[in-house]
């Protein structure tokens, strides 16, 4: 398979056999590289990529990118899978293709302190394509992509796609604010208004703050889970 293409002010390096993306794109990151790196392996049962960010804001801002890049690859595998494919979104970055869970986003920055502006921030896309297994009653809350009549979808061009909707959602957030993507994140959206437990703390998924901080109402209050809570390596 051809190297993928990347709009303008992103560059693309292409990793194989057990390289993780996300991890390699931390690396490359703490090491200074420039905002616009997409890291990425186009294994033969999985995509993996991760893209490298830059922000010139507060963390707590600047975690949007996660929702954006989650709105990103829905839209880009809207415009590649057939109609009837549906991908919802879950809070703590699983991804749901027509309601089981098929790969996820992961988040990392320099900085865990929410009002800090970090140095650089990295958002993470795991896909699985083909089934581990030839049994899938094995796992019936999981899936892939091919599973799920894709498989005329190809890997690379999902990649390059998600890419370009994702830099089309960060224009759109960067120019008019937050109010565009919480709408159409809410959207896709799994599992609001059912039981839900984070960090420790079980009650109704209300929805999101202002800063896509997750909401759960318990029988007493409502509690806040704050985005930041999904960086790994802080916990």
């Amino acid at each position: 398979m051809s190297e993928a293409t990347f709009p303008p002010l992103f560059t693309g390096q292409a990793v194989e056999g057990a390289i993780d993306p996300f991890d390699k794109a931390c690396v490359e990151a703490v090491k200074g590289c420039d905002a616009g790196l997409v890291v990425y392996n186009l294994g033969a049962n999985t995509l993996a990529a991760a893209i490298v960010f830059a922000p010139d804001v507060a963390l707590r801002e600047a975690m949007a990118m996660l929702p954006v890049c989650g709105v990103g690859f829905q839209n880009a595998l809207g415009a590649l899978a057939p109609p009837e494919v549906a991908v919802h979104l879950d809070w703590g970055g699983g991804v749901r293709i027509n309601g089981a869970s098929c790969g996820r986003l992961r988040v990392a920055a320099s900085d865990c302190e929410p009002d800090a502006e970090p140095h650089w921030l990295v958002v993470g896309l795991e896909l699985p394509l083909w089934p581990q297994s030839d049994d899938p009653g094995e796992t019936p809350d999981r899936t892939t992509l091919y599973a799920e009549g894709c498989a005329d979808v190809n890997a690379r061009d999902l990649l390059e796609a998600w890419v370009k909707h994702t830099l089309v959602g960060i224009n759109t957030w960067a120019d008019d604010g937050a109010a565009a993507l919480h709408k159409e994140w809410r959207g896709l959206a799994h599992g609001m208004g059912e039981e839900i437990e984070m960090d420790g703390t079980s009650g109704t998924y209300l929805g999101v703050d202002e800063h896509f901080g997750l909401l759960i109402r318990d029988a007493e209050t409502t509690h806040l889970v704050p985005l930041t809570y999904l960086l790994e390596g802080t916990r």
